[in-house]
């Protein structure tokens, strides 16, 4: 009998108020139910909402130090129980065991850097223009923050959101994708055992249209942070936009990795094929795009192609898989429709290219990594965000190409660029137009210390990491303070005896 989990509202693990629940199955073997979660619904937000509101009316009162030091312990709980939590994201969402240990301890050093903020939300202190006037501005919390998290990372991008809205001194309504509730529920449970109050945080279970729609329609929800689609997200912003809402989005990528004649080719090799087929293709960041020089395509794509079969897929649990399985059915069709579509345009399929085959992978949602030869830019293979193992390989003849190809499509997250020669890379770094650019590296790799984020369609403006997420989720507050003892005009008196 699978396990049933409830919403945490209001101080307390709740039934959903539809009374309806849905299976959590394990991707690489849909016979596997991993528990019943909530389908919940309209009523279950307005109980978050009302509890949330409190939650915040105390918790804004809290010093923001002893706020950071509640993260601090979840830090320390999280690391406790790194291993459990890696062994149920890999459960639920598929990718290989040690990429779930990363992902947790992303949440670990986020947590860690979060405690620290907690004594470093600076203002500002500026000599006022008046005499006996002092100036300053300060940052102060701004409500219930709105969370929805996607599939792809359940611990990492749940508390990018979550611990600087909470170290800020915000109450938080938390909404996970549908396919990993179990890593939000077990992420719940420790920031309560950490001790934070129960009513700052909410974890609501549910689909986008039930449950995320009215969270992001909701007048008493000021803030959301949302990571996903770049279609749900252009919804998102339309009503968030006509009700003056604070929002941050953070949404698709089609991020090319660059390869010059002068680069180490060993380590390019390594770098694509952990880009490309790490988190099965599964990231906004994944190396969609290989952009090879004209005087080394033929020989890389060789040896990239040879790399590539050797791969195996297999359960994320499982010693020796190096590519797990798709989240759901529909992500598994959708690759298969790309690459149909890449058949159709006359690329060239050099490995892979269907369904993985074998009957300890038919009960799963895998399929074989798949290398695109013959791409060409501004065909769908090359502009197109496919969320899976597919790479696109597009010949170019120099740098300029390159830097063209690149910057041609919708999207704008992340670039690499693997090259020796100085002048290269810092024209990489200067004219790829990517919120990201790694050199000689993978297109993938953030640090929760750094801003993460992108242009373009990619997101909004707002970076999650880092020292700006901070300024996301708090409002700057001026302060002028007169101990001169009489009225002061600022810009009159002050310039009173100028010539008109």
């Amino acid at each position: 009998m699978a396990e049933t989990f409830l919403n945490f509202i209001a101080g307390e693990w709740r039934e959903p108020s539809t009374g309806q629940y849905h299976e959590n199955r394990n991707p690489a073997d849909t016979e596997d139910v991993i528990g019943l979660f909530p389908r919940s619904g309209r009523e279950d937000v307005e109980r978050a909402v009302a509890s949330a509101r409190e939650g915040f009316e105390r918790w804004k009162r809290t010093p923001a130090p002893a706020r950071g030091d509640v993260l601090r312990r979840a830090g320390d709980l999280m690391t406790e129980h790194k291993e459990e939590i890696a062994r149920i994201m890999t459960r639920e969402m598929g990718k290989v065991l040690t990429e779930t240990r990363g992902d947790v301890q992303e949440g670990i050093d986020t947590a860690y850097y979060a405690a620290s903020e907690g004594r470093r939300l600076f203002g500002h202190t500026v000599p006022s223009e008046l005499r006996d006037k002092w100036a300053m501005s300060y940052r102060r919390p701004i409500g219930i923050c709105g969370l929805i998290t996607p599939f792809n990372f359940p611990m990492a991008i749940p508390t990018w959101k979550m611990f600087p809205a909470l170290t800020c001194g915000n109450s938080v309504i938390f909404k996970p994708a549908e396919d990993v509730p179990h890593t939000a529920h077990m992420l719940v449970e420790l920031l309560l055992e950490a001790g934070l109050p129960p009513d700052v945080i909410q974890l609501v279970h549910g689909r986008g249209s039930d449950v995320g729609n009215v969270m992001v329609e909701h007048p008493e929800i000021p803030v959301i942070s949302f990571t996903g689609s770049t279609d749900t997200g252009a919804r998102i912003g339309e009503v968030c936009g006509r009700m003056h809402k604070r929002l941050s989005l953070e949404m698709g990528g089609k991020n090319a990795q660059i390869v010059m004649p002068d680069a180490d080719l060993d380590l390019a090799l390594d770098g694509v094929l952990w880009g490309a087929f790490g988190t099965t293709g599964q990231r906004c960041t994944a190396t969609s795009r290989l952009l090879l020089h004209d005087d080394i395509h033929a020989a890389f794509l060789d040896r990239l192609a040879q790399r590539v079969r050797a791969l195996r897929l297999g359960p994320g649990l499982e010693q020796g898989t190096d590519v797990g399985p798709l989240i759901n059915r529909a992500a598994l069709e959708k690759v298969e429709e790309y690459v149909a579509v890449a058949r159709a345009e006359g690329d060239e399929v050099v490995v892979g290219g269907q369904r993985a085959s074998g009957a300890a992978l038919t009960r799963g949602f895998f399929h074989e990594p798949t290398i695109l030869a013959g791409v060409r830019a501004g065909s769908r293979l090359a502009c197109e965000e496919v969320f899976g193992p597919v790479l696109s390989v597009i010949r170019v003849a120099d740098l300029d190409e390159a830097i063209r190809v690149n910057n041609e499509v919708a999207y704008g997250l992340s670039s690499s660029i693997y090259t020796r020669d100085v002048r290269s890379a810092f024209r990489a770094i200067n004219e790829l137009d990517n919120g990201i650019t790694y050199v000689n590296a993978p297109t993938i790799g953030a640090e929760a210390h750094l801003p993460f984020g992108g242009v373009k369609q990619t997101g909004n403006g707002h970076r999650e990491g880092g020292w700006e997420v901070y300024e996301f989720y708090s409002e700057t507050k001026v302060a002028y303070v007169d101990y001169s003892g009489k009225l002061q005009r600022a810009q009159i008196d002050n310039y009173a005896g100028s010539p008109s």
